[in-house]
């Protein structure tokens, strides 16, 4: 399939942009190239290939579920500057 500039005239109205008549040449000449290199693609030999849901066929590896951090709850309210009940207070911010 050939696209010439009258067939870029109607993608544009199409699509409606303007395109100005002396960039049509040089915009079927990109579009001219771009269905030669799908044109390319579909040449392609894929008939051995398997079809894949994803390109990497790996499981996740799972680990044990256990604890492994220590509770430092404690220590971090100690640190903050006001903290009531297990909470970290904060000034008022919006009124």
């Amino acid at each position: 399939m050939s696209i010439d500039s009258a067939t870029v005239r109607q993608i544009a109205h199409l699509a409606r942009i303007s395109v100005a008549e002396q960039q049509l040449p040089g915009l079927a000449a990109e579009l001219n190239g771009a269905l030669d290199f799908v044109g390319q693609l579909a040449a392609a030999d894929i008939g051995a290939i398997e079809p894949l849901a994803h390109p990497l066929d790996e499981t996740l590896s799972l680990r044990d579920d256990v604890v492994t951090a220590v509770d430092q709850r404690d220590a971090f309210m100690r640190l903050a500057p006001d903290a009531q009940s297990g909470l970290y207070l904060v000034p008022k911010v919006i009124e």
